[in-house]
């Protein structure tokens, strides 16, 4: 089977709608994958409001013209779309193709029908979204797109399944099941080649199999393969291998499928909890939303990857996809860099939490949407659990019980090798009764209510009721997911002995207490915080506001909050003080961190949200408050930390476990340098020095990779800091930046990390926020790509980047 890409050659425009008019607006060219939302003015009269970022709906008109040959009569043409935001029409020569109504499960159309050979065709996507989300979620064909032409004998789509059920030291049994499809006239006798091939390009393993087919008919070929001395998958050491297999006739090639795999084990009981090759891992876990901020939701391959690595860089060996099912390309960088995946499907059944989601689709399409994500799944090592849900409504009632029965079900049917959780807020599965019986009843969307309750929510899921309501429904799932609810890990051990839990949504002012509860406790796997990076859409839910005013009413924040604010990693890629505190914590990392409170806000007592963290930086450059107040928080597993300013002790203070990692001091900023030193049994174990920066103001580059390939998913991030002649960052020196983008490149988005501004991330300048902001190149074209920087009272700065083949 040919698999090409088909993301360049698109228009976008408005949708011309029934009778065809011509839109004011003329389509513009846009190269595939592409977020029509992104680019759109905001307002605080959007009708989705603070879910969406406050970005307007849409309905969009994506157009392809492409030739088909003549010798395309005889074979299949087929069309993959990866992700299409939302409810996806497709029309080949103006007739109705087909359609799909979810935003992130991919889907195939058979194009063959409607094709007119030897001359081109035109394919037209139509793309609508409305009120259907709790967050941003672009709108468009924001992932991949493929065609995809085989023979008439051929493997099916996703027609390579492979298994690894019997592993040892010395050798491990690799299943290879092949799903062959007959679409001639005439039974076909075929050969089915596969070879298992390591890193190194050894082959390891080689089967030859006859098989004959039958015309109509889906022919499934299963292989037993051995390879001997097998290297392991695992976090730490993501050992890969690659599978070959090919349909022959004779010595002609009918078709082939090439994936990769890993060779692993998992096994999980409430004991030991969950073990991966015989090991007891822990999930350090970070809860992620789709979209690559600067760029909107356009899931450009090379996005996907930076996020994996700075999230494993930051600690994290684990992500929960929140909530709907991963990319492909999200799934390749997780299997390549080592890190574990629970995929999730969908954020809601049959109860809507917005007026036009996927609940209107549910009862219809949910088995044909599982069936999508479990194949594209199927042979990615990094995925061990499917979620069947979030914050599902319909889990404290038998109907809902029998619901998640379902879909669990479904998922074992195809795939029996990983385990199925469901991520249980109780007190949303009982949110209706409690309406009943609370006078102070909740009000709103579930965020809100969630927001305006506080430490209410853990209370009201350690109740008996609630236990019960929910029983029902964790009992149709290998791993109960708890979110919000770490009040109950403990007390749940004895009410339900044979449960398995783990954390799949917690506070971040929980890290500490989290973390010790999945140490001490064999059934419980692993914490997932929310989040693990900021995402666009429900706008201020971590925020912190000072002025009485200003702040926004429930989960969102008001117009023009933007972000969620609450992630480890701001939407640049900037790992911010949360991230290097949950790192101590994980035990990962030995030295202090420093971070300090913003001084302008010393006397003010900030409005803060369940989601929030303090609003500190790593920085002591606070030009204009010498000798005013500061708080310097220091984290660190130490039992003790001393803070010295220009060489003068602060003061000591107790840190580490015992209080809960964290030490704060209360001081006058003056210019020069602050440092943390960390103290085990009154010996020093490590420091962190911070500097303050000079007065004169420079722009630095920072470029992720200076040679990149010339194709359509690849990228290159260029962060650009306002820094002294030495290299420190000023916070403090915030001003607009000009990015020029000449030769084989484009300028994909620019933008900061600030949650609460209305610039636009499509413009080629921005401001900087605490002194960075983040350019996105995107190739045209193989050739060098020159960026070009210009900020006031700067000198300019240009990089060079080189685009190969």
């Amino acid at each position: 089977m040919i698999k090409v890409s088909f993301n360049e050659g698109w228009t976008v425009g408005p949708n011309s709608g029934f009778f065809n008019m011509a839109p004011d607006q003329l389509p513009e060219q846009v190269t595939l994958p592409h977020d029509a939302m992104i680019s759109k003015l905001r307002s605080a009269n959007a009708v989705s409001g603070g879910k969406k970022g406050y970005f307007p709906d849409g309905t969009y008109d994506y157009v392809k013209k492409f030739y088909v040959p003549e010798t395309y009569k005889d074979k299949r043409v087929t069309f993959e779309f990866e992700g299409v935001y939302m409810n996806a029409m497709v029309y080949i020569n103006g007739d109705f193709a087909g359609q799909h109504p979810y935003g992130y499960s991919n889907f195939f159309i058979r194009a063959d029908r409607f094709l007119k050979y030897g001359e081109d065709n035109e394919i037209k996507v139509v793309t609508k979204s409305s009120d259907d989300s709790r967050w941003y979620t672009g709108t468009g064909i924001y992932r991949n797109t493929k065609m995809m032409v085989a023979n008439l004998v051929h493997f099916q789509v996703d027609g390579l399944q492979i298994t690894t059920p019997e592993i040892s030291g010395e050798y491990a049994t690799v299943n290879v099941a092949t799903f062959v499809e007959n679409e001639g006239v005439n039974p076909q006798t075929t050969r089915v080649s596969t070879e298992i091939v390591d890193a190194e390009g050894n082959v390891v393993a080689l089967d030859h199999s006859p098989l004959t087919v039958f015309v109509g008919e889906v022919t499934t070929m299963r292989q037993r393969l051995t390879v001997r001395l097998p290297k392991m998958w695992s976090v730490e050491s993501p050992h890969l291998y690659i599978c070959k297999s090919r349909l022959m006739d004779g010595e002609k090639v009918l078709d082939e499928e090439i994936s990769t795999f890993g060779i692993r084990s998992l096994s999980l009981n409430p004991d030991q909890g969950l073990s991966i090759n015989g090991e007891v891992v822990k999930l350090r876990g970070a809860c992620i939303h789709h979209d690559n901020g600067v760029i909107g939701a356009a899931t450009i391959n090379r996005a996907e990857e930076r996020r994996i690595e700075i999230l494993k860089e930051a600690g994290f060996n684990s992500i929960r996809s929140s909530h709907q099912p991963l990319s492909k390309a999200m799934l390749d960088a997780c299997d390549r860099l080592g890190m574990l995946v629970m995929d999730e499907s969908f954020d809601t059944w049959t109860n809507t939490k917005s007026d036009l989601d996927y609940a209107l689709n549910f009862p219809v399409w949910w088995e044909r949407d599982i069936e999508s994500m479990v194949k594209k799944n199927f042979n990615h090592p990094s995925v061990i659990i499917y979620s069947i849900g979030n914050e599902i409504k319909d889990t404290g009632s038998a109907n809902g019980a029998a619901w998640g029965r379902k879909l669990a079900e479904k998922i074992r049917s195809i795939d029996s090798t990983r385990y199925v959780t469901n991520s249980i807020n109780g007190f949303v599965s009982v949110m209706d009764k409690l309406k009943e019986i609370m006078s102070n009843k909740p009000s709103g969307d579930v965020n809100t209510a969630m927001a305006n309750a506080g430490d209410m929510i853990k209370y009201v899921q350690g109740l008996e009721f609630v236990k019960n309501a929910t029983a029902e429904s964790f009992a149709a799932v290998d791993i109960a997911g708890y979110n919000y609810a770490d009040n109950c890990y403990v007390p749940d051990k004895e009410f339900f002995p044979n449960r398995v839990i783990c954390g799949s949504e917690t506070f971040p002012k929980d890290i500490a207490n989290n973390w010790k509860l999945v140490k001490e406790n064999g059934h419980v796997i692993g914490d997932f915080t929310w989040t693990g990076w900021d995402y666009l859409g429900e706008s201020g839910l971590g925020r912190v506001e000072y002025a009485e005013g200003n702040r926004g009413h429930g989960a969102s924040g008001a117009f023009p909050w933007l972000t969620a604010h609450c992630g480890d990693i701001d939407i640049t890629g900037h790992r911010l003080p949360v991230s290097y505190y949950r790192e101590i914590v994980f035990g990962l990392r030995k030295e202090p961190y420093i971070a300090v409170q913003r001084p302008a806000h010393y006397d003010e007592q900030p409005s803060m949200m369940p989601w929030s963290w303090s609003d500190a930086i790593s920085s002591w450059s606070w030009e204009g408050f010498e000798g005013k107040p500061v708080k310097v928080e220091v984290y660190s597993d130490a039992t003790e930390v001393e803070l010295l300013i220009n060489g003068e002790s602060v003061g000591k203070a107790a840190a580490g476990e015992a209080h809960d990692f964290k030490a704060e001091f209360d001081t006058l900023y003056q210019h020069g340098e602050v440092v943390a030193i960390a103290y085990t049994d009154g010996k020093e174990t490590s420091r962190m020095t911070l500097v303050s920066a000079k007065s004169e103001v420079n722009v630095k580059l920072e470029i992720d990779r200076t040679k990149i390939k010339a194709d359509d998913n690849d990228l290159a991030f260029v962060t650009i800091s306002l820094v002294d002649d030495k290299g420190v960052l000023k916070p403090l020196a915030d001003r607009k930046v000009s990015v020029t983008v000449n030769g084989a490149g484009v300028l994909q988005g620019l933008g900061s990390a600030n949650p609460k501004n209305e610039e636009s991330y499509v413009n080629s300048t921005h401001c900087t926020y605490d002194g960075r902001v983040l350019a996105v190149i995107r190739p045209t074209e193989a050739g060098s790509i020159e960026v070009t920087v210009e900020a006031e009272d700067c000198a300019s700065k240009t990089a060079k980047i080189q685009a190969c083949k």
